[in-house]
């Protein structure tokens, strides 16, 4: 059964899990070895992973299934938009020319992707949790695998225009439009402060846990890991 948005407020008063057991020393390491940082996918138990250059990745604890896709989309000059990966393994891939490949993620999510694939539609932003909530982006839409999940962020876009991105973990979502943010759950408050300082137009944002990371279209990024 779903979760509906009342399950995001009442995890927030829930123990936060294990922080993942390298800590953020990884992906800070590999940040300043390669010199930028397009994206990330980031959690608290599953591993972390990030994306550079056209089509470079690295990644610390990641399921194998993932980095074999990646590994075969890097051989082949693919260019790697976004990975979005959950606390159980599930995992997606965006990449190329409205490319997507994905590992056990939700049949309703899986249904929607395939009809706006096959219509064509820029896909800009897929996100979701291990509870079956999902929210896809696409050049001229929006949905989310709920009506009370869509209706949060069809206030959003009356507030603050445009819906740019999201991001969805196990207890928090949060919404990037084109002049503000929306923010459920167990959101840093860090994250908060980071955006409201921020000099890029965010356009990617992840969270797990209080790591954060927020990035812009021109490889713009600010992060606190």
């Amino acid at each position: 059964m779903k979760k509906n948005l009342l399950f995001f407020l009442l995890l927030c008063l829930l123990p936060s899990f294990a922080i993942h057991a390298q800590g953020r020393e990884w992906i800070r390491q590999n940040i300043k070895k390669h010199g930028n940082c397009r994206n990330v996918a980031i959690t608290r138990t599953n591993g972390d992973l990030m994306l550079y250059g056209l089509n470079g990745w690295a990644s610390n604890g990641c399921p194998s299934n993932l980095t074999d896709a990646l590994n075969e989309l890097n051989n082949n000059g693919e260019y790697i938009d976004d990975v979005q990966l959950t606390e159980s393994g599930r995992w997606l891939i965006l990449y190329g020319n409205n490319g997507i490949r994905w590992n056990d993620i939700p049949y309703s999510l899986e249904r929607k992707l395939r009809e706006y694939n096959n219509d064509g539609e820029t896909i800009l932003s897929v996100t979701f949790n291990d509870y079956g909530n999902w929210i896809i982006i696409t050049k001229n839409y929006y949905i989310a695998s709920d009506s009370e999940i869509q209706e949060w962020l069809r206030d959003g876009n009356q507030k603050f225009g445009m819906l740019w991105s999201a991001c969805i973990t196990d207890d928090a979502i949060v919404a990037v439009y084109a002049n503000g943010y929306k923010f459920l759950g167990n959101t840093p408050q860090t994250l908060k402060q980071g955006l409201d300082n921020a000099n890029i137009d965010v356009f990617r944002l992840k969270i797990a846990g209080t790591a954060w990371f927020i990035a812009d279209t021109e490889g713009r990024y600010h992060y606190n890991m």
